[in-house]
């Protein structure tokens, strides 16, 4: 398997959406940076906040797209052409309503599961053919709540537990990166 060149992490910008469900993405490549003493900085060709990190021993961009959720394809597409980073090269962070709070899981291709940020991508790439790591959010039991589930915030012990699935997924990084996505599953899908 490929090494990871570039982790996309999927939410809205804004203050108002910080603490969203829907940012569960953005969460993730902010702990990364953050780990690294590294800053994002606006880059206009990206369509998005950059930063670049060491994870492990590899050096890997991380990007925030600028865009709203359902446009984050041109932010990813742009992103991949101007570094030249194959798509199997790169790892998108993004919440997961499938999955309960507090869970968190590697994926490589399949459906986009109607998330709208991983449409988007596959509309612009033409495929899925890339790495996910899902981070549960949990859902509202109703399809017509979805909406204003994944823009609210969580409540005290589901945002504790989105924020462990995080550094679950940040402690395993370095394997992730390095490609070594078995070793990672095994830890990361072990339930507690």
């Amino acid at each position: 398997m490929a090494q990871i060149r570039l982790i996309v992490g999927l939410g809205n910008p804004g203050s108002e959406y910080e603490a969203s469900r829907h940012n569960a993405g953005f969460w993730l490549a902010d702990a990364l940076a953050a780990s690294a003493h590294a800053g994002f900085t606006a880059n206009a060709k990206l369509h998005g906040l950059a930063a670049q990190v060491d994870v492990g021993s590899n050096g890997v961009r991380l990007l925030k797209p600028s865009t709203f959720m359902n446009r984050s394809g041109l932010s990813v597409a742009s992103t991949l052409r101007y570094f030249g980073i194959a798509p199997e090269e790169m790892l998108v962070a993004h919440d997961d309503l499938d999955l309960p709070p507090g869970t968190v899981r590697l994926k490589f291709d399949g459906g986009h599961g109607g998330q709208n940020g991983l449409r988007d991508i596959f509309s612009h790439l033409g495929h899925g053919k890339f790495h996910r790591l899902r981070i549960g959010i949990g859902h509202p039991g109703h399809r017509d709540r979805v909406t204003p589930w994944v823009l609210g915030r969580p409540n005290r012990e589901d945002a504790v537990l989105i924020e462990r699935a995080v550094d679950d997924a940040v402690a395993d990084m370095p394997a992730i990166v390095s490609g070594d996505f078995e070793a990672a599953m095994r830890r990361l899908h072990t339930a507690r």
